[in-house]
């Protein structure tokens, strides 16, 4: 501030007020203010300012699991929206279904004293973060919930997207349906395969353990299931994806099987609907997700303090033709 006092011809406190924002400084002098701090090369600390102020930092934090991740992306962009009505920036980060790189970044986040943080979990052991919560930090889970804690929680209807899949596809005559889905410690994955069974069972359809799969949906892995539930003697005539990881990994396998099984897509995927056939989804409002479990944060943050919330959103099958083929 000396230097720059200097440089613009003014006081100290003159400098001050500028940068502050106060009021009943001259506009030209705030120009040689603001022309100084430029040519010096100095930028705001608003670490220390709010150190000295005591209040907030003006930043939230969000742990996703994959950022590259276009459902991930969407949901980003949802929380972004949220946070700049309510004057904050986003930090985020990927724990790449790490629970020590979750673990990681949930701290650092607390470490620079974000004023709340959403995390989409990647593990089961969530304790750790009970000496934040007890600090005042506001936390927020969504897409799965907290494992060893209680927390307010967003989720979308993962057991009844499941049922509604399973009940369309043998509306339109399948016996045998298969169900591909991400790894089983992932919550979301369980309540899938959890929804595919009593899918099953209300349908009337015989559940069988063989046609079921939880793996981490790489490449290889989608095409040995496809080689063994898909084709030849017994296959199964169609096949619910758990995510949108595990529909496109999917949908390039089958490129040479024939006849094709229907498919439908638990999470709805870019240019889906543009495919040949169009993938049928069972469709859920990503941007409605980021958007609930923010507004929830920044109502912990100004003061709410109300028992932890659990919101369950709801999903709808969108059909397109790939999940409509008869057996």
């Amino acid at each position: 501030m000396n230097d720059v006092a200097r440089l613009a011809g003014v006081s100290i406190k003159t400098v001050s007020r500028v940068v502050n924002d106060e009021p009943a400084v001259h506009p030209e002098t705030a120009r040689r203010v603001v022309a100084a701090i430029e040519q010096l090369g100095f930028r705001r600390n608003l670490g220390a300012r709010n150190l000295r102020r005591g209040s907030t930092t003006g930043t939230i934090g969000l742990v996703v699991e994959d950022v590259g991740n276009p459902f991930y992306s969407e949901l980003n962009r949802a929380v972004e929206k949220i946070a700049v009505t309510y004057g904050r920036q986003v930090l985020t980060g990927s724990s790449d279904e790490d629970s020590d790189r979750e673990r990681e970044l949930a701290l650092e986040f607390c470490a620079r004293r974000v004023d709340g943080l959403l995390i989409v979990p990647a593990g089961a052991q969530h304790h750790y973060l009970v000496p934040e919560m007890r600090a005042g930090t506001p936390m927020v889970f969504l897409d799965r919930p907290a494992g060893d804690l209680v927390a307010d929680t967003v989720l979308v209807d993962n057991l009844g997207g499941t049922i509604e899949a399973v009940a369309h596809l043998a509306r339109h005559g399948h016996r045998r349906i298969a169900f591909l889905g991400d790894r089983p410690d992932i919550f979301t994955a369980t309540e899938r395969l959890r929804g595919f069974r009593e899918g099953c069972v209300r349908a009337g359809l015989r559940y069988d353990e063989r046609l079921a799969e939880l793996r981490a949906p790489t490449r290889e892995n989608v095409i040995d299931a496809v080689n063994r539930l898909l084709t030849g003697p017994g296959r199964a005539t169609a096949v619910i994806a758990g995510n949108n990881r595990v529909a496109v990994h999917l949908l390039r396998a089958l490129t040479h099987v024939t006849p094709r099984p229907a498919v439908v897509s638990f999470d709805d995927f870019e240019l889906a609907d543009l495919l040949d056939p169009p993938v049928t989804v069972v469709a859920h409002d990503v941007g409605r997700l980021g958007k609930a479990a923010a507004e929830l944060l920044f109502a912990r943050i100004h003061g709410e303090v109300s028992p932890p919330r659990k919101v369950v959103l709801p999903v709808h099958l969108v059909p397109r033709g790939s999940g409509e083929v008869t057996a």
